[in-house]
């Protein structure tokens, strides 16, 4: 998942430069939720991994 967010924050900084406003918008607002999603796997992936049977 970081992956994706890596190629939309890539994506947004291309368009950017290009002029392309709206699409650089959009590529990092989805890149913003993908990075949110993956911080929230990550930290139930850490709590959940530290519990013992």
């Amino acid at each position: 998942m970081l992956r994706w967010t890596i190629t939309f924050i890539i994506l947004a900084i291309i368009a950017g430069i290009l002029g392309f406003g709206g699409i650089a918008s959009g590529a990092a607002s989805i890149a913003k939720v993908l990075f949110f999603i993956f911080i929230v796997l990550f930290l139930i992936s850490l709590i959940t991994g530290r519990k013992k049977i």
